[in-house]
């Protein structure tokens, strides 16, 4: 397993020592949540959980990965109650590894629309993110960008930026394409949207993004998330990447956008099942759903008015409502189109 973080070891020492580790008596008003997700807009939001419920949060982060494979090791000692990540791909492999436990709870069917909960209750999603197009308002039509099909239109050879095969965003996306329209023609588009690649796939989604500003490419595939921190951002260097640039929800004719997900569930050995189970029922409640949204610019799952202004003048979009457990089960099959087909 990989190093983690300096800040998830001493996260990890500060558990030991406090006798959250291993075989440690479980106390009363703790949560001990292992996430990947890194993001210090979600302090406010741990803090008002715990001021509300004066249920403390003990919290370990690391990369997505090796959250999971450190729940798996440490086995049924584990302190773990409650494992939060992103990407649907990720929270799919925590359950095929046999992590998590079924919850029944009124309240999280009742808030989080069907597509985005396991059936049994094994995972919630608490947030989501489109994966979008990003488009030159100079250089492209917005009929250009419709659909995620254009990618691989004769239209837009030589123009499209976007990260590698091995980026979970883009096994997601194609899983869904594979969900949807059937394994051939996953395959046909992933090829034609590397024969339109601009060039080869490198860094991140705002990476793309500032390609599509900086004229290297016309058209970029990325999470909404990161477009809306640009548009929100106060600096007059993202003010003139925002200012060439527009966005697409590909789809609204048909099938509807791409979404995926920030969520979890439950761990099955959890000492503190009743805690986590609390917690879990918070992360859909107006108050936190908003925190989602106006802390990291994510869609909430519940249906909130929130107080982000690039979000809420976006306003509504058709999305995909194939069940997000789809996007994990078809991963393997995802990456080996994208190794037939040569994207990098």
């Amino acid at each position: 397993m990989k190093a983690f973080s300096g800040r998830a070891v001493a996260l990890a020492l500060v558990m030991a020592s406090s006798g959250l580790a291993g075989t440690a008596a479980a106390e009363d008003k703790v949560v001990n949540l292992y996430t990947g997700r890194h993001y210090q807009t979600d302090e406010k939001l741990y803090a008002e959980f715990t001021r509300q419920t004066g249920i403390k949060i003990n919290r370990i982060e690391g990369k997505e990965d090796e959250i999971i494979e450190r729940i798996r090791n440490e086995g049924a000692n584990s302190p773990a109650d409650v494992l939060i990540t992103v990407d649907m791909g990720r929270i799919w492999k925590a359950e095929q590894a046999g992590l998590l436990a079924p919850v029944k709870s009124a309240t999280l069917e009742q808030r989080i629309p069907s597509n985005l909960r396991d059936p049994e209750g094994k995972w919630f999603a608490f947030s989501t993110r489109a994966r979008v197009l990003i488009y030159a308002k100079d250089r492209i039509k917005p009929e250009q960008v419709d659909r995620y099909e254009d990618l691989a239109s004769a239209a837009l050879k030589g123009k499209v930026c976007v990260r590698s095969s091995g980026n979970i965003y883009n096994l997601s996306l194609l899983a869904s394409i594979i969900a949807t329209q059937g394994e051939q023609k996953a395959e046909e588009w992933a090829k034609g949207v590397v024969a339109n690649m601009a060039r080869p796939p490198q860094g991140g989604d705002t990476d793309q993004i500032k390609a599509v500003a900086a004229g290297q490419c016309d058209v970029a595939v990325s999470n909404t998330y990161y477009f809306a921190r640009i548009l929100n951002s106060t600096k007059e260097d993202d003010k003139a990447i925002a200012a060439k640039l527009a966005i697409s929800f590909p789809n609204q004719a048909d099938r509807g956008t791409h979404v995926n997900i920030s969520g979890g569930g439950l761990v099955k050995t959890a000492p503190n099942k009743q805690n986590g189970i609390k917690f879990l029922e918070y992360l859909v409640s107006d108050e936190a759903q908003r925190y989602f949204a106006n802390g990291n610019n994510e869609y909430p799952v519940a249906e909130v008015k929130t107080d982000n202004k690039v979000l809420e003048g976006w306003g509504s979009f058709k999305t995909d409502k194939v069940n997000v457990g789809e996007l994990g089960r078809n991963q393997a099959k995802a990456q080996a189109i994208f190794n037939k087909v040569g994207w990098k």
